[in-house]
């Protein structure tokens, strides 16, 4: 009972403190690049994370998870569960400009669950937006 007393609030503090806030996405990276490091999804032509790689790493993993099966380490506490992105039925049944509009009004603002932060900063930011959108795709299951 002591366990799960310190459980909740525990979980519920960090809900508040990764999903509860307005995130501005992070400055681009102006580090050396690593000649190691590739190009590709998610990243810069630098080999740096992106900006929408480095917000989804840093705001949106805490709940959906690192591999977008909403198994996340704030989900737990959650209720509704988070969007599972690798669900081939809602991947189809989806638009971009619908994934864009949850991300920027947040669950409540579109009728969904109110524990779905919105993110108006990033109608400044529509490289970041377009980014995330093209992240959350990523985790399509294709046959």
């Amino acid at each position: 009972m002591r366990r799960l007393a310190i459980s909740i609030p525990f979980s519920l503090a960090i809900l508040a403190g990764a999903c509860g806030k307005n995130h501005e996405p992070p400055p681009p990276s102006s580090g050396t690049p690593n000649a190691q490091q590739e190009s590709g999804p998610g990243r810069s032509a630098g080999g740096q994370p992106s900006q929408a790689q480095a917000m989804f790493n840093t705001v949106c993993v805490m709940c959906h998870g690192a591999d977008g099966t909403g198994a996340g380490p704030a989900a737990a506490a959650l209720n509704p569960k988070p969007r599972n992105y690798t669900d081939p039925a809602w991947q189809a049944m989806v638009s971009d400009d619908q994934i864009k509009e949850i991300i920027l009004k947040g669950g409540a603002g579109v009728g969904k669950s109110p524990a779905m932060p919105g993110n108006p900063q990033l109608a400044d930011h529509p490289d970041v937006l377009d980014g995330l959108v093209k992240i959350i795709r990523g985790f399509a299951k294709h046959p």
